[in-house]
């Protein structure tokens, strides 16, 4: 088992691996059963992606609200005054024209050959408010001793992002350091048996799927069929 070594400057960050909140972001504990409404963590690939991050959260008691106002970046909280004398405070400014920073000062460490990813925490694909923080993609090598500041896109004019206490605000996931790979076409010998593969699949869903099989509120049709493969190859290693 790989490990992630951190160091707090702020503890409010609470770093831990992203969790599921049902209820909450990712939906109400609705089962899998006809007439019932659809969430995010009934697909299960998004549910794996979702929780193979670092959440970060938010660790001030005062909410900040970012807004675009005529074109200008608005800061708007009641933060008080800065805890040390000649602090940036609140720990927010712009950067450049799209983009503002949040002075994090958070230190993870990787093993030789990984980097960490800076990403938008996934409560940001089932959020329909237009509220949630958007960060911005960087990749951090293990040598790097700290995270400095994380950058966030700006919101559109007349949008709002919210920090809110206790409350997620991005992710950071584990990669390889090198993107060590080249993009080919499939040999002929190998793309028929993905084929194959992929039409025994086809052919045995009404099987795999057969107790499994459930319509929604919204007339959407879902299966487990890949919980059902996803399964049978985790019992097999």
């Amino acid at each position: 088992m790989r490990h992630v070594k951190f160091r707090l400057m702020e503890p409010g960050l609470r770093p831990r691996r992203t969790r599921l909140e049902i209820p909450g972001w990712a939906g109400n504990p609705e089962p899998r059963t006809d007439g019932a409404q659809e969430y995010a963590w009934h697909c299960l690939p998004f549910s794996e992606a979702a929780k193979a991050g670092i959440e970060l959260f938010y660790p001030y008691e005062a909410e900040l609200r970012v807004r675009t106002r005529d074109g200008a970046l608005v800061f708007e909280g009641d933060f008080g005054e800065p805890p040390e004398p000649g602090m940036q405070w609140p720990p927010f400014r712009t950067f450049g024209d799209a983009y503002y920073t949040y002075q994090i000062l958070l230190d993870l460490k990787v093993e030789d050959g990984w980097a960490i990813k800076t990403e938008t925490h996934p409560r940001f694909y089932t959020d329909r408010s237009g509220t949630v923080p958007v960060a911005v993609p960087a990749l951090l090598r293990n040598w790097w001793p700290m995270m400095y500041f994380m950058v966030f896109k700006s919101p559109d004019e007349g949008r709002t992002h919210v920090f809110r206490p206790g409350e997620p605000f991005m992710q950071v996931t584990v990669v390889p350091a090198e993107a060590d790979f080249e993009l080919v076409p499939m040999p002929e010998e190998e793309a028929a048996e993905r084929e194959l593969q992929s039409r025994r699949i086809y052919a045995s869903r009404s099987t795999l799927a057969s107790d499994s099989q459930w319509t929604s509120a919204t007339n959407t049709v879902f299966d487990g069929t890949y919980r059902r493969i996803l399964g049978a190859a985790k019992s097999t290693r």
